[in-house]
């Protein structure tokens, strides 16, 4: 992938579709500096294990934010040279949901500080509504709530795209 990213690009998929690998290289093509703002919280080993594996396959040549919760505060650190990767709006909206926030109001925050972002931003985030319904009231809310948030996010972007098997398909825009 190479060329210019328009102001905000949305990259869904399912779990291990490829997403963050596609958005990674969306990213990495602009030659821009590269900003990536994680949202994952080490609760456990496992999860320790993964995000490792995630800066070990991403590489060097990131600046990488730390924001479980607050991303409108890690946008307002980038700089209009860059180019931000958020990976990914699904952690974010879990780490809310357990915190229990207002989900509204953190989006409609996200929302204004992605308009205000001086550089382009790539989000990752999961499509979970091709599963069955959930049998709690937790997860249903989370499915809910995620549904919302991509139908938010899409709307806004200039670009989105889905990843199904580690192949990108162009919903809105078209790929660099």
């Amino acid at each position: 992938m190479t060329g210019s990213l328009p102001p905000l690009g949305l990259v869904i998929g399912g779990a291990r579709s490829g997403k963050s690998s596609f958005a990674e290289s969306l990213i990495a093509g602009t030659g821009r500096p590269r900003r990536y703002v994680a949202t994952a919280e080490a609760w456990d080993e496992e999860m320790r294990d993964r995000i490792a594996q995630h800066r070990r396959d991403r590489g060097d040549g990131w600046t990488t934010v730390e924001a479980p919760l607050d991303l409108p505060a890690a946008l307002a650190l980038s700089r209009a040279d860059e180019v931000v990767l958020i990976d990914c709006a699904t952690l974010w909206l879990t780490n809310h949901l357990l915190a229990e926030h207002d989900i509204a109001v953190e989006t409609a925050a996200l929302l204004a500080a992605l308009a205000a972002c001086p550089a382009p931003v790539v989000i990752v985030s999961n499509e979970v509504g091709w599963g069955i319904v959930p049998e709690n009231a937790l997860a249903r809310r989370f499915r809910d709530e995620q549904g919302r948030l991509n139908q938010r996010l899409a709307q806004t972007a200039d670009l989105v795209v889905t990843v199904i098997a580690g192949l990108p398909l162009a919903l809105k825009g078209q790929l660099p």
